[in-house]
């Protein structure tokens, strides 16, 4: 029961990009088309999931027994940084058109401010290696449930008439701000 409302709490309450504004570039970026969004959300799922079990170990199996925490920050950027690497040449191979649609998006994975905090929330909340992993799948799934959810609305807006100050980013921003007014209300449900 607590790894579930942990799960809850993560994906849906503590929303990375409604409650913290992390990973806020291919929110915007990426989230035009419904396509580009779940290709992303499955590539940022793959890429939290995997950095943060990888940090985890690194943390407590190299950086802990050698005393080196003080390190955690860059050889946690190191780790990242070869991880989405990983999964660029992956997705590149075996899934050329959505490599081509997530273009420059791809690679900014890298630099997402999200990958590292969840690597670097598991270790400061003191999760052992299950909580990390149902944290490290929560959260990015959080992501790209609100990636999806932006992505059809912003789908819907192409065909209605905006007031031509509104158009693209401005509405985009108005949205946003009324999702994360929307998600707060569910703070009282665990």
């Amino acid at each position: 029961m607590q790894l579930f409302t942990m799960f809850i709490s993560a994906m849906l309450i503590n929303n990375i990009i409604l409650s913290k504004f992390l990973g806020m570039c291919p929110f915007m970026g990426v989230s035009t088309r419904l396509e580009n969004a779940v290709g992303m959300g499955v590539a940022v799922i793959f890429v939290i999931f995997g950095a943060s079990v990888l940090s985890w170990f690194l943390y407590y199996y190299v950086l802990v027994p050698l005393h080196l925490e003080y390190m955690e920050l860059i050889c946690f950027i190191l780790l990242i940084a070869a991880f989405v690497q990983f999964v660029e040449m992956f997705i590149k191979k075996n899934s050329p058109g959505l490599y081509k649609q997530l273009g420059i998006y791809l690679p900014l994975i890298t630099t997402n401010c999200a990958v590292l905090y969840v690597a670097q929330d598991n270790i400061t909340q003191g999760y052992n290696l299950l909580e990390t992993m149902v944290n490290s799948v929560a959260v990015p799934a959080g992501f790209m449930l609100m990636l999806c959810i932006f992505a059809c609305i912003r789908e819907r807006l192409q065909g209605n008439d905006v007031p031509k100050a509104f158009e693209g980013n401005p509405i985009a921003f108005i949205i946003a701000a009324i999702m994360a007014v929307a998600f707060t209300s569910l703070s009282g449900l665990v």
